[in-house]
């Protein structure tokens, strides 16, 4: 990394504030100045000071104490356990860690990230956004969608007041925004469509499917700064939004719109969206004979995941008043529909929303992975085993297991076992090609006794592929079983500390896709490495499956610790997990090199 001055105290304050700046909560703050080392941090403690601010500014916001909660914001945005994680989440949590901005710098050693942390609290000039690094990635329709890869030092400060910002608006936030939210995701906001229209007197029939066009580039930058209000950090906010882009060697300059691939853009999304079901014309009531809230009758129920909304309407009628309601109160922000991908229909026609099919069967409502979705995994799948021709069976197995873990881990919620099982056929159509291709000159029987068997004991199937090798073998989508995902309470968020023992209860009920070895060993050491004591699993979002899965696989390793540390022949020892970069950082006993 190369080593850049930056100021001290408020973000995009001159210097001249550094005195304010340096005055807070020393536990929180640490040491001001130098070098540490960063396998030395107790993550642990680090997690709890951020989970204790982001808490106080969640019940000062909710209190309505705003005085407080600016004050709170700049103790966390001085933070140094924030700052610390901000870099962590950055470098090792987040997907494209290793992908550079304009600037090729990326943070992979620890040296390198402790480096980022000391330029982050010690800066002495205001710092300058970089304009982001255009890349394409492929939509689902053929064409490429834009995105904005920031510099490493922008990363890291967008992550920092994320962590100040976030907590008070989870505290404003609308009950049925499911979009890049902590705790939250897509399965909720399925089930809470399914549950809006699942009873067969179900009123609300028709659907307004909606999507916003080019929602990321089109915000309207006057309204998000107006929205922040005197948000500490709204400066170097509005800074990044007017960075600019370079593409080919060329710089544009941003007029509206933030970049997708930003860490701070998809939390400016929903504090843009905010107000939408009131909009609407959303209305709850509480029951008088509980502490739950419902849907008035006769209004609609809207479903928002990100710039994705569905609106489920009494008629066509509500439908389209709705529809016309939105569109006038997106047209401020910046926003219109896309009209080629919004349409009005009924239930019992079918609608697709995140890669399920909601329809009415009978009076039934059935959520299935949709059409669309089977053919994309399909394709995929045909791809990836015409380019793995050449290769052995190990790297079939390590290729696709994660790729149908993944897809069957999204869609177990639903009624997918008929997609399942369709789908295993597939495969094993696939994998037998490619044996059969690996070895034209063998007859079929033995590439059957070769490539097809008993790999998986718990499993009465003769027909499992895999690696006599190595006992690799390939996963079925049919073993993953279907499961009834439990839908977030009401406006439920993990930055609110009357709500901990629901959070707790919620990760122990919601056990991820993994084996039940895995699983146990996570129970036992109650989900935290036993060298750093940080969080081996990251689960306050939702994740992306088939990602989360190979980073997992990556980023944990099993290791055997004796007792006294000092491994001698004989000694018992015990499987426990932790994190890949602690296993790195010690000797095969668990000391420190």
């Amino acid at each position: 990394m190369t080593q850049m001055a930056e100021p001290r105290g408020k973000l995009g304050a001159p210097a001249s504030n550094a005195a304010e700046s340096a005055r807070g909560d020393a536990r929180v703050n640490g040491p001001k100045g130098g070098h540490f080392d960063w396998h030395a941090v107790n993550w642990h403690a680090v997690e709890e000071d951020v989970r204790r601010l982001r808490h106080r500014i969640f019940v000062a916001t909710e209190a309505g104490d705003l005085k407080k909660v600016r004050n709170l914001q700049k103790l966390m945005l001085r933070s140094r356990s924030n700052a610390l994680l901000s870099v962590r989440r950055v470098t090792e949590i987040n997907a494209g860690r290793k992908t550079a901005g304009i600037d090729g710098e990326v943070a992979i050693a620890p040296e390198e990230k402790a480096e980022l942390v000391s330029w982050m609290r010690n800066r002495t000039s205001p710092w300058s956004p970089r304009p982001v690094k255009r890349v394409y990635v492929p939509k689902r329709n053929g064409r490429r969608r834009p995105l904005g890869i920031p510099v490493i030092a922008d990363r890291c400060l967008q992550a920092l007041v994320t962590g100040a910002l976030e907590p008070e608006w989870e505290a404003r936030f609308e009950p049925r925004s499911y979009g890049f939210r902590p705790g939250r995701g897509c399965h909720d906001a399925i089930v809470a469509i399914h549950t809006s229209a699942s009873s067969k007197a179900a009123k609300r029939q028709w659907v307004l499917d909606a999507d916003l066009q080019e929602a990321f580039d089109r915000l309207s930058h006057d309204h998000i700064l107006q929205s922040i209000e005197r948000f500490p950090g709204r400066g170097l906010i509005a800074q990044w939004l007017r960075a600019g882009v370079v593409e080919a060697g060329q710089f544009t300059p941003t007029e509206e719109g933030t970049p997708q691939g930003g860490v701070i853009s998809p939390l400016l999304m929903n504090v843009a969206l905010h107000g939408m079901e009131s909009a609407a014309g959303v209305r709850y009531h509480k029951k008088p004979s509980s502490d739950s809230w419902r849907s008035v009758p006769g209004s609609p129920v809207l479903v928002r995941y990100a710039d994705d909304l569905l609106v489920l309407c009494h008629s066509k009628e509500q439908a389209e008043d709705v529809k016309q309601r939105l569109a006038a109160w997106l047209r401020p922000r910046g926003l219109a529909f896309n009209e080629a991908k919004t349409r009005i229909t009924h239930l019992d026609e079918g609608v697709d929303f995140l890669g399920f099919n909601i329809r009415r069967f009978r009076g039934k409502l059935l959520t299935k992975p949709s059409n669309d979705a089977l053919r994309r995994i399909r394709k995929r799948l045909s791809d990836e085993a015409l380019a793995l021709r050449g290769g052995n069976a190990d790297a079939v197995v390590g290729k696709l297991n994660p790729i149908i873990k993944g897809w069957a881990a999204y869609y177990r919620i639903g009624v997918s076992s008929k997609a399942f099982a369709t789908l295993d056929n597939h495969v094993w159509r696939l994998v037998y090609k490619w044996a059969r291709f690996s070895h034209s000159n063998k007859s079929a029987g033995w590439v059957t006794s070769r490539y097809f068997g008993l790999f998986n004991r718990g499993r009465q199937d003769r027909w499992v592929f895999g690696s006599r090798e190595s006992g690799r073998y390939l996963r079925r989508f049919a073993w993953t079983p279907i499961v009834r995902h439990r839908m977030v309470a009401w406006r439920a968020s993990p930055d609110d500390p009357s709500l901990a023992a629901y959070w707790a209860a919620r990760r122990r009920r919601s056990a991820p896709p993994i084996g039940r070895d895995v699983l146990w060993l996570l129970q036992r050491q109650r989900g935290r490495c036993t060298i750093c004591r940080g969080l081996l699993l990251y689960a306050d979002h939702e994740p992306q499956w088939e990602t989360w899965l190979s980073a997992t696989r990556k980023g944990l390793r099993k290791r055997a610790i004796t007792p006294l540390g000092q491994r001698q022949p004989g000694d018992r020892v015990a499987q426990h997990l932790v994190h890949a970069q602690c296993h790195r950082k010690t000797n095969g006993n668990g000391a420190q090199r």
